[in-house]
């Protein structure tokens, strides 16, 4: 069918829309070409009079149903061919035809049957009739004389299909009790014949058996409105414009499903309709008008509308309107109604619709998506040891891939898509949330130590404050995924699921009510078992367990003796005497040997640290890796303590046991702590097996005791002394300042190939957006050396005032990890992640010990720093450094850094004698003054350079070319002032 217009007695080709009667069909056309739905034609089989069905206040004629159903079932949804036999412009130009089913004449079938009258052709109008007229009245003598259909011969046959019909059914619907037929059937498939559809969600339907006539809205969603409508007066005048097939002006009255549309169309104007309207109508219609469907009442709105499921069958499959709707972009997804659903129908059309938008589907083709702080993390999956959590929705895991002791192996995992209750900030006296402490616990108990499967998901960029964008610092970026366990215990099989590696932490937390599930926005990112979290959830509701029940959670209050007064914890001291070994749990690792304790039986919080054994100081070489040691070790493990004293900062001295393992034979063992036994090794319980794993470090001359020999030391010169072991350091000098100042970097530290390597993987971008990225004096940034254009880690040490205004403008740097100090423009310098910028500088600051070399601007200066240059720098050499002493004062000096600056004897590794001892010997340099009581050692490390410095002064080098020099200024003894008066 090609047209509407079709002209008489040319065959077409269609399919059956709708059956209005049992001699009325809706035929649309099989292709088109405009938009929209396909033309359609109503046609009514030609020289045929059905039974009428029921009107407004009226009943069925006999038998008006079942022929009807005849032909319903006959050609619904079928394809036919068919062409108009003739018009009645009288009746509203009614079309009148004859349809083929295959190859068999449908008017044939139905007065074979027995469903309709044939009318015998009158005086008038002799070509207003069936071609195949006399077969019909053939067909109808054979149907009286067997009794079919309509001309049943049964006794009472006539009376009992005269349907006994409900007020709904004829057009009274004003006492239908919508909220009792719901209470009813809810949940219970009934069986329906749609009858109309108003729009693509919107259908009109017969309930069988009762004929209950209803309006159905499917839950969960709505179609494209096909318009507001302004009612006119004539709205509720029934229009005469009955279907009076052949002429016959007392044909019967129109269905309800015709009756309705007819009422529309005549007593209603139509405004407008939204985009995809007509096409969701007709997608509607093709698949539930006139055809059998089964309605699942979920609801009444506050208008007493029915809001239900509806599901029809194609083939042997059923399918549900509703979904199929949403999933060809032609419905939208309504919160409201889909709350009447089943939690599992609901994610289901909520999936589809999120689905359609991604695709951009017919009523999304110009969607777009709301912007989204999050980004999928794809490839990213690792195995790795629990070592710490942070709270009941966040880890710290150690990769078994990253070498132990890089900044970055311990990777902060966040659970995706759930949130457990906040800890609080003690700092800020925010107190945990209820069941905040309970849900750490938890997973403390479960995942301490344990080995467990990580699963990025997503990262997400958390914005503080008023959620202004802000650059730098200001914005944290959260990786977030899911974390398994590979062997569930039996307790947990219920929440394990098959094709996951293990247990799902986030669904055993969530199914225990310890967090909620997050609800995602459109094209948020979201947890690859996101489905699962909310069954999980569910059943926590169900149960009312947690922070799903209505019952507190249990109080706790912990005295922090952290931040309390060191007299407040000395009052504490003598019930953790009387107790002797008291359990603990490890809450935090201050430093390798300093730990924040808490202490259930006293529910207090303490500071504790080891008698006896200590490890290398912040910012000291080795400290990283013991504290990176002990969070492996004991970091929120369950110990054992046994409380020696207390100082007076309020820290608890004593011994700590793991399980039956003293905690400090992990650090001697690894050569990362020292014995400090100066008050009595007799004091500390198993001593001896401290001084056992620390003589065996020695042995196998681990990290701290990488170059020591036992009894024996290099001092200045080449002669040797048995004295107290000082510690060596094997080195590289990388820059050198003058006044016999140098920096320095070890040789072989984990720290520095880690920073190497985080610098060689960083893929740098071009030079940031004016205005964009504005370093202060302090920031540490990336910035280009000029010399090899290589990109290293450094601080800014001054800049511009105010915001950067030109790409030339120029800021002062410090290599951090070298030493040096250069200015460079805007251009050569980019922001730094801060798991790169977090590492301590890699440069340690050196000054040649017990001596004085002259400044740049003093005589013999630039001689000194030169010689220095060229025995160090230039040579490229290997040097062991023997630290003689430490200034801790950490005062900052112009291009030399902060921090803590080593004394030290220089020994290159292939030479005899000491850079101290080789410039005493040049002249350059001369020894610091004596005092009057020196310690032994220095003592005799004076006394062997004095020898070299003495050559210097007999052959009149250097700074001795004029004689013996005076003392200088900074040597001399103040002038004594005289007093008042």
């Amino acid at each position: 069918m090609a047209t509407v217009a079709a002209t008489e007695n040319q065959w077409l080709k269609g399919r059956v829309k709708a059956v209005t009667s049992g001699d009325c069909l809706v035929i649309t056309a099989l292709t088109h070409t405009r938009s929209g739905p396909p033309p359609e034609k109503t046609i009514t089989l030609s020289s045929l009079m059905a039974p009428k069905l029921a009107r407004r206040g009226g009943i069925d004629e006999a038998f008006a149903w079942e022929s009807r159903e005849f032909l319903r079932k006959l050609c619904i949804g079928k394809e036919v061919a068919f062409k108009v036999d003739y018009k009645v412009e009288a009746i509203a130009g009614r079309e009148f035809g004859s349809v083929y089913l295959g190859n068999e004449n449908v008017a044939k079938l139905v007065v074979q049957n027995g469903w309709a009258k044939v009318r015998a052709p009158g005086q008038q109008n002799q070509d207003k009739v069936s071609p195949y007229i006399s077969e019909l009245l053939l067909l109808e003598e054979q149907a009286q004389q067997e009794g079919l259909g309509r001309w049943s011969k049964v006794p009472g046959a006539s009376e009992a299909s005269i349907r006994n019909l409900p007020p709904s059914a004829v057009g009274d619907s004003g006492n239908f009790d919508a909220m009792g037929l719901l209470a009813a059937s809810k949940g219970k498939p009934m069986e329906g014949i749609v009858e109309q559809v108003r729009d693509g969600s919107t259908i009109r339907v017969y309930l069988l058996p009762e004929f209950q006539f209803v309006q159905v809205f499917v839950a969960g969603l709505q179609a494209p409105s096909m318009g507001r409508r302004q009612s006119t007066q004539e709205a509720v005048v029934e229009p005469d414009v009955t279907a009076t097939p052949n002429g016959d002006a007392s044909a019967g009255p129109l269905t309800s499903a015709q009756r309705l549309a007819a009422s529309a169309a005549s007593s209603s104007v139509e405004v407008s309709s939204d985009p995809f309207a007509m096409e969701a109508k007709y997608f509607t219609e093709l698949r539930v008008l006139n055809r059998d469907v089964r309605i699942v009442l979920e609801g009444v709105d506050k208008f007493n509308n029915l809001i239900g499921s509806v599901y029809y069958s194609e083939g042997e499959t059923v399918k549900d309107l509703g979904l199929e709707l949403i999933e060809n972009g032609l419905a939208k997804y309504v919160e409201w109604s889909a709350n009447m659903l089943e939690e599992e129908a609901k994610k289901k059309l909520k999936a589809v619709e999120l689905q359609c938008k991604k695709n951009r589907v017919k009523m999304w083709a110009n969607y777009v998506p709301p912007a989204s702080n999050s980004k999928a993390i794809h490839d990213q999956n690792f195995t790795g040891k629990v070592v710490e959590v942070v709270s009941g929705d966040c880890l710290v895991v150690a990769d078994d891939a990253i070498p132990f002791g890089s900044p970055m192996a311990e990777r902060r995992v966040c659970l995706s898509s759930i949130r457990s209750p906040k800890m609080g900030n003690p700092r800020r006296e925010e107190k945990p949330a209820p069941y905040a402490r309970e849900a750490k616990e938890f997973l403390r108990q479960k995942l301490i130590g344990k080995q467990v499967i990580v699963q990025m998901e997503y990262s997400r960029k958390v914005i503080p404050g008023d959620g202004v964008a802000t650059s730098g610092a200001a914005e944290r970026v959260m990786d977030f995924g899911s974390v398994f366990l590979p062997s569930p215990t039996k307790a947990d099989t219920d929440v394990a699921a098959a094709a996951t590696p293990g247990v799902n932490i986030a669904e055993l937390i969530i199914s225990r009510g310890l967090g909620n599930v997050v609800r995602h926005r459109d094209f948020e990112e979201r947890s690859n078992h996101y489905d699962a979290l909310l069954a999980a959830e569910a059943r926590a509701i169900a149960g009312k367990k947690g922070i799903q029940s209505a019952k507190d959670s249990p109080a706790m209050h912990i005295t922090d003796l952290t931040v309390a007064s060191a007299k407040k914890a000395k009052d504490f001291l003598p019930s953790l005497h009387r107790s002797r070994r008291i359990s603990a749990v490890v809450e935090y690792v201050l430093s390798g040997h300093r730990f924040k304790l808490y202490i259930p039986k006293e529910t207090c919080s303490i500071a504790f640290a080891f008698s006896g054994v200590r490890c290398p100081g912040r910012g000291e070489p080795y400290s990283e890796e013991a504290i990176a040691l002990m969070r492996r070790k004991i970091m929120q493990r369950d110990v054992e303590i046994e409380v020696e004293t207390v100082d007076r900062t309020g820290t608890f001295l004593g011994s700590m046991w793991e399980g039956k393992t003293n905690a400090g034979t992990y650090l001697l063992e690894a050569g990362l702590a020292k014995m400090q036994t100066g008050f009595g090794a007799d004091r500390i319980p198993e001593a001896h097996i401290l001084e056992l794993s620390e003589r065996s470090a020695k042995n196998q001359k681990l990290k701290i005791w990488e170059n020591y020999v036992e009894g024996e030391e290099v001092v200045n010169g080449n002669s040797t002394v048995e004295t107290r072991q000082k510690e060596t350091l094997k080195v590289v000098v990388t820059e050198v300042l003058g006044g016999g100042r140098f920096y320095v970097q070890s040789v072989g530290d984990q720290k520095v190939a880690s920073i190497q390597n985080q610098l060689a993987s960083l893929s740098l971008k071009d030079a940031p957006i004016i205005g964009s990225f504005n370093p202060r004096k302090g920031d540490i940034v990336l910035a280009q050396f000029s010399l090899d254009n290589s990109w290293n880690r450094a601080m800014i040490v001054n800049g511009p005032r105010g915001a950067v205004q030109s790409p030339d403008e120029k800021f002062e740097v410090f290599y951090i990890d070298y030493g040096n100090q250069e200015t460079v423009p805007y251009s050569a310098i980019r922001p730094v992640d801060p798991s790169v910028s977090s590492a301590p500088g890699l440069a340690q600051l050196c000054r040649l010990a017990y001596m004085k070399v002259p400044s740049l601007e003093e005589d013999f200066g630039p001689e000194a720093g030169e010689y220095l240059h060229t025995v160090t720098l230039g040579s490229g050499k290997e040097f062991k450094a023997v630290v003689e002493e430490r200034d801790t004062s950490g005062g900052k000096v112009k291009g030399q850094g902060t921090g803590t600056e080593l004394a030290v004897t220089l020994i290159a590794v292939d030479d005899e004698i000491s850079v101290n001892a080789a410039m005493l010997q040049e002249g350059i340099a001369r020894i610091e003054k004596r005092r009057k009581w020196e310690p032994k050692d220095k003592k005799a490390a004076l006394d062997a350079l004095e020898k070299f410095q003495d050559e210097a002064r007999k052959s009149r080098t250097g700074i001795w070319q004029y004689g013996d020099i005076q003392s200088d200024d900074e040597d001399s003894v103040p002038v004594r002032k005289p007093g008042r008066g």
